[in-house]
């Protein structure tokens, strides 16, 4: 394993680095626009040149000191590109020189010579390489007075991708993007010096599932969202670490918000799970989830109709239909889409509440969304967690697809629906729930199961709770709340207060609407106590503490266990990972 030495700092690299990815893994980020872990190397933007040297040796081989005792350094003549440079046993590298500093303010203001200065109108701004190198390696002033070159503006290379040719850098990173990992190579430079821009080849478009990560990854503003384009500045916004549950990959993300509202989410690097992408469907499927077709506010059926009713109320009303009921005409139906903590909670309320043994969950499995790369064909995120929780198919003719022959025979008199419809089973267990004599639904989306109900109790989302997924690979992933409820506005509101001293505005997430919803769990240990039996969940982490106490595969796992590991694999949580080069997020992070 090489020994270099970066600005004074030895560090152990390993054979075949690169000096930027020695020094990324050491926590020192060398200026760059063009490199990028996961794509070829370009080299073509020259912002990370560094000096590079060997210690010098006598004639007799030894090594040479200055009088003060330093190494003598022989540099190189020229400086190297560090994207591109290994490392080798011994080398220096300096990239805080005067050398260096020059170096780096030429290509700037290269760079800017044509680049318009439209920050205070351009959604990158906040978050912005150009924008932040400009500060930081940049003198802040050009010598350029002629007239900058002008360039085609909202070009759509995609149904998705809107493209501004005067703020390219060609930094080529949305080129390599689309022929290396999304395998469909229709972009391209056309024309060349200070003319260059990006097309796609005639008659194509770029329209792969993983499109939108070209804007990620675009160090500029020159790659914009349609669907986000003009809707709010990044420091108007809170970020949140969470998981998409468009899947059961489980891929990591931030979840953008306004006003209570989710306007965005991205991928966040995870080299276990999704490394450095997400798809588009995760992506624009994220926000409306949160904040289309919501319930808020429990509701009871009354003379046919669903009306507005207090939470006691419509616990109580719960409790009483399942009490008017022996316990084998009771069945629970779990969800793949619920958390490991809502479904643990639901098992421990059939099994040992109500005594019942009918429980199953619906299976969400789509073959023709699966691909290579990180979509699978089970749509649901967490179909592998509700099964170790204690939700599994039915056997002995008494699983989910008997249920609809079972409740017009009178066999089943109440059902508990938790996170999920009927209707994506089938039409005709969706038909039958709409006769049964009691239908309880746990539910935070609008749905025609929702609207059967008799008492209708709405639930927070995944991005208004904390809770655990447990994705394809058996990995358990943790994710928070970065939406404010009724319920946990205190907490929220302890959270978000963290911001104030990175000069973010400390009311953003406090303003908009307030969903009157509750975590699943939290609603479920309400009726086992209207029901006789007390439980003492605090909070979701009370829940999960019980969960893995009782449940093998997630035993010694706790919410910072899998925060520090980047999700822990059922079974293993004593067992470190090594999880390589984490990149930096594209979000605004608070410095």
């Amino acid at each position: 394993m090489p020994l270099i030495h970066i600005d004074g700092q030895a560090i152990q690299a390993n054979d075949g680095q690169t000096i930027i990815e020695a020094a990324l893994q050491a926590g020192i980020t060398i200026p760059h626009f063009c490199w990028h872990p996961a794509l070829s190397v370009a080299g073509n933007c020259r912002m990370c040149l560094v000096n590079v040297g060997m210690q010098r040796k006598g004639t007799d081989g030894a090594l040479m000191f200055t009088d003060s005792g330093a190494p003598e350094i022989g540099w190189m003549p020229k400086m190297q590109i560090a994207c591109a440079t290994p490392v080798s046993d011994g080398m220096y590298i300096d990239t805080i020189s005067k050398r260096t500093e020059d170096a780096q303010n030429a290509v700037m203001e290269f760079l800017l010579v044509n680049h318009p200065l439209d920050c205070p109108i351009c959604d990158e701004a906040g978050q912005c390489k150009l924008q932040e190198y400009a500060f930081m390696h940049s003198k802040g002033q050009s010598r350029f007075d002629e007239e900058k070159t002008h360039k085609d503006k909202r070009v759509e290379l995609g149904p998705q991708i809107m493209f501004d040719g005067e703020r390219c850098i060609s930094c080529s990173r949305c080129i390599r993007f689309a022929e290396e990992v999304a395998e469909q190579p229709v972009l391209s430079f056309v024309q060349r010096g200070d003319k260059v821009t990006i097309r796609t080849f005639p008659g194509t478009t770029f329209d792969s599932p993983y499109s939108m990560n070209v804007i990620d990854i675009c160090p500029v503003g020159a790659l914009t969202s349609m669907d986000f384009r003009f809707k709010a500045r990044v420091w108007e916004m809170s970020f949140t670490d969470s998981v998409c549950p468009g899947c059961a990959r489980g891929c990591n993300v931030s979840i953008g918000v306004m006003n209570n509202e989710v306007l965005r989410t991205e991928p966040r690097t995870n080299m276990h799970v999704n490394t450095y992408w997400m798809c588009d469907h995760g992506r624009l499927a994220m926000p409306a989830m949160v904040n289309e077709q919501r319930l808020s506010g429990p509701m009871i059926r009354k003379t046919g109709t669903l009306v507005e009713t207090t939470w006691d109320e419509a616990i109580a009303a719960a409790a009483t239909a399942l009490q008017s009921v022996s316990t084998n005409q009771i069945a629970v139906l779990g969800s793949a889409k619920a958390s490991n903590e809502d479904n643990y909670a639901l098992v421990r309320l059939a099994t040992q509440v109500l005594k019942t043994q009918n429980i199953d969950a619906i299976k969400h499995i789509d073959h023709g969304f699966a691909d290579s790369k990180l979509r699978v064909n089970e749509t649901a995120p967490n179909a592998i967690g509700a099964h170790e929780v204690g939700i599994k198919p039915g056997t002995g003719g008494h699983g989910v697809d008997t249920w609809a022959d079972r409740i017009r025979r009178g066999d089943i008199k109440a059902v508990i629906v938790l996170g999920d419809s009927a209707e994506a089973h089938s039409e005709a267990l969706s038909a039958a729930l709409a006769g049964v004599e009691h239908l309880i639904v746990l539910d935070a989306n609008s749905t025609v199961t929702a609207h059967q109900a008799s008492v209708l109790l709405p639930i927070a989302t995944w991005a208004e709770s904390e809770g655990t997924f447990t994705n394809v690979t058996h990995r358990v992933q943790h994710f928070q709340p970065a939406v404010a409820t009724k319920d946990n506005e205190r907490t929220m509101g302890l959270r978000m207060s963290r911001w104030d001293k990175f000069g973010a505005p400390n009311d953003r997430w406090s303003q908009g609407e307030r969903r009157d919803v509750k975590p699943a769990w939290k609603i479920l240990q309400s009726l086992a106590a209207a029901l006789g039996t007390s439980w003492s969940f605090a909070k979701s982490s009370d829940v999960f503490a019980d969960l893995a106490s009782h449940n093998g595969p997630f035993k010694g796992m706790t919410y910072n266990g899998l925060h520090a590991h980047h999700g822990l694999v059922l079974g293993k949580a004593d067992q470190s990972e090594a999880i390589g080069v984490v990149y930096e997020s594209h979000v605004m992070k608070p410095q």
